[in-house]
């Protein structure tokens, strides 16, 4: 993401002195570099002075009410070691090999720098694409027609390397990501939109409310528990067992 409307902030100022349109793109950077905005829909609020306080003590030092040109560089030196548009270098042909280097990578570029938690990234890819290492479609042995006549949040059903499902989390990606999921939902099947997906719910706790460092960090590994990211405990055991065997290749 490029930050356009806030580049053109002069001299430091309140946050409650941006314009709709720089709120949003605020909103949306911080949102990429999961900080808990909310909605982004150009309002301040709490939330958002929250997310904006938490992105300065982290990363910049200096009035955390403030937003000025050195504050905005350096968001968006954070956000140039992200990917979260299609253009990166996943593409449908991708090899395995080349799926599980584009994961880890991404992993590391939003902070999840473990090698147990990549793993158990891993080992979820691995588990919901059928060993594919390739975006699905919930009930992908399925017809389109199967899933139009019984999945009641059709059209907005599971789609990725891990499923989003409902409209209101296919708004939250478009609304990160710039790119409208609800007008097109399988765009949701573009890998490189896949793989972003994929790692930002692990870390933020975007699928569940569950952080994939509750359960996998410098003090604990529990790759049983660590389903609870995803899906409750369904095939905690058989996942976690995907997880030791990538954690000893990493």
């Amino acid at each position: 993401m490029k930050l356009t409307t806030l580049l053109e902030i002069g001299d430091a100022l309140p946050l409650d002195q941006l314009t709709e349109i720089q709120l949003k793109e605020l909103q949306r950077a911080l949102a990429i570099l999961g900080y808990p905005v909310g909605d982004i829909d150009g309002l301040i609020g709490a939330r958002t002075r929250t997310a904006w306080t938490e992105f300065k003590t982290d990363g910049f030092q200096g009035n955390p009410t403030l937003i000025g040109q050195g504050s905005v560089q350096a968001l968006q030196s954070k956000l140039d070691s992200l990917s979260p548009q299609p253009q990166g270098g996943l593409t449908e042909s991708s090899t395995k090999a080349e799926v599980i280097a584009a994961i880890a990578k991404e992993c590391r570029a939003q902070d999840i720098n473990l090698n147990p938690q990549i793993a158990y990234v891993l080992a979820t890819t691995e588990w919901e694409t059928a060993q594919t290492f390739k975006p699905v479609r919930e009930a992908f042995w399925l017809s389109e027609e199967w899933r139009r006549t019984n999945l009641r949040y059709f059209p907005y059903y599971g789609r990725g390397y891990v499923q989003i499902t409902w409209k209101n989390n296919y708004k939250r990606f478009s609304d990160i990501l710039g790119v409208d999921l609800v007008a097109n939902p399988d765009l949701a099947m573009e890998p490189n939109t896949a793989l972003f997906i994929l790692v930002y719910g692990f870390k933020t706790g975007a699928f569940t409310g569950r952080k994939i460092s509750d359960y996998i960090n410098s003090q604990s590994t529990d790759f049983f528990h660590a389903r609870q990211c995803i899906n409750g405990l369904d095939k905690a055991s058989q996942i976690a067992a995907l997880a030791s065997q990538h954690q000893a290749r990493l």
